[in-house]
């Protein structure tokens, strides 16, 4: 084949996959603090959506159900066809003929017609009229679900931002500690130049610096999962750029606390959400018992009937109208003890209820006193790393100071940054821990 026709024929390919590559769209760069991310998952999540659809299935579940208290008014149209009209024999004898004999008749004629209007309303129904006062209870106790699942994603988000943002942290260290090191690295060398330092103190310096270079891959690769998650969280698409704007700091731990004895059980989603099911529970409980009154409904029609022996029903005859009112009083004497039963079942579940929010009282309770003490606990371990960091890196510049002046060894200088390292790896877990201990914290008391 000649180049120039290999080139005709490669070409629509070339151009086919450059518009591929070409056409694809660029990732939306997303900068958010933590609340952003938050109110970004509020629209996004896809349990948050589905928790939201829930809450218009449960509206028009309440239209539905509200449909029964309204009239309901159908119109009817019915046409027969008699293709044999029936025959009825009658004594002849009635007509002046022979007696025993009989005369046939036909009874009917060949077209029927009815047409007409119908009305049903119900009066009272005790079932019904609990229905519609339960209703924004109902619609309550949905939308609570969506305040629930909220709560649990941000607490979620919180707690993976936080950690992206140690993480961050935690690079910046390593990447000091690296310059530290390639400084040392090139004074070490300049001093083994001169004779006064052997290759061995060359190659410890550089296996350090290795050592960081691995760890900070490790940390990178960490983060970038962590990134993956939280947009999994957030729902957001994996393609889109995403930036994190808040920081993490010593001070921000002790900020905004708020204190154990201000607490209202009422102040937590869940205890929320315990209260409406106990309310709809007593809702049951007097459905069933206003199903032993009597119901009571309305029923009218407006009919007209018209009979032809041929299709005239629309040209010429007459139509003979036919109309009634009724009402309809069902009373409930005996039903087999069934409802008794249904009283007792609700009675029975609503009693669970509330044992499950006494339960959940006292899960609380633990919860509040336990977030409490491995905060206490996190905060404390959190001082004693940030001195323990801040007298690393004194013992580190000094020791520095002491190899620069050339009466300190590269071994101590060594184990001086091993140590920094060491404690600013400390101090990075404990602001974490100290951190998500603070998140807990606030999510026990309803404060987060």
């Amino acid at each position: 084949m000649k180049p120039n026709r290999l080139k005709v024929r490669l070409l629509p390919a070339i151009l086919l996959l450059s518009h591929s590559v070409f056409a694809q769209p660029a990732p939306v760069i997303h900068e958010f603090s933590v609340q952003q991310a938050v109110d970004y998952a509020k629209k996004n999540s896809v349990q948050v959506k589905n928790a939201l659809l829930d809450v218009q299935i449960q509206d028009q579940t309440n239209r539905d159900f509200t449909s029964a208290a309204y009239p309901k008014i159908n119109g009817s149209f019915n046409m027969v066809y008699n293709a044999k009209v029936p025959v009825t024999l009658v004594p002849a004898e009635f007509f002046g003929g022979t007696p025993g004999t009989y005369e046939k008749f036909p009874f009917g004629i060949k077209w029927n017609a009815t047409g007409g209007i119908s009305l049903d309303q119900l009066l009272f129904d005790g079932q019904v009229f609990v229905g519609l006062q339960a209703r924004k209870t109902v619609l309550d106790f949905t939308m609570k679900n969506v305040e629930v699942t909220e709560e649990l994603i941000k607490s979620n988000i919180y707690k993976v931002y936080y950690q992206l943002l140690a993480g961050k942290t935690q690079i910046g260290l390593l990447d000091a500690n690296i310059d530290r090191l390639q400084k040392l690295l090139s004074d070490t060398r300049e001093i083994y130049k001169n004779g006064f330092a052997e290759k061995l103190d060359l190659d410890k310096v550089s296996v350090q610096i290795a050592n960081l270079e691995t760890e900070k891959l490790k940390v990178i690769n960490q983060i970038g999962n962590g990134y993956l998650g939280l947009k999994l969280l957030m729902g957001m698409p994996v393609h889109d750029s995403l930036r994190l704007t808040d920081t993490i700091s010593y001070e921000q731990v002790r900020e905004n606390l708020p204190q154990v004895s201000d607490f209202k059980y009422i102040e937590r989603k869940e205890y929320q959400y315990a209260e409406l099911g106990i309310k709809l529970g007593r809702y049951n409980i007097r459905r069933y018992k206003l199903s032993r009154y009597p119901t009571i409904s309305l029923n009218a029609y407006y009919n007209e009937n018209a009979q032809r022996n041929k299709f005239t029903f629309f040209s010429n005859g007459d139509w003979f109208p036919v109309s009634a009112i009724s009402l309809h009083i069902n009373v409930p004497i005996f039903n087999g003890f069934s409802t008794r039963a249904k009283i007792q079942q609700a009675t029975l579940e609503l009693q669970k209820s509330i044992n499950q929010q006494e339960a959940l009282k006292l899960s609380i309770d633990n919860e509040i006193e336990t977030a409490k003490n491995n905060f206490t606990a996190a905060v404390a371990t959190l001082d004693f790393q940030k001195k323990n960091m801040e007298l690393a890196e004194q013992v580190y510049n000094q020791t520095r100071k002491k190899f620069d002046a050339g009466v300190g060894s590269n071994t101590e200088i060594t184990a001086a940054h091993t140590d920094l390292k060491a404690a600013q790896g400390n101090y990075i877990s404990a602001l974490y821990d100290a951190i998500i201990a603070k998140v807990d914290y606030l999510k026990a008391l309803g404060k987060l």
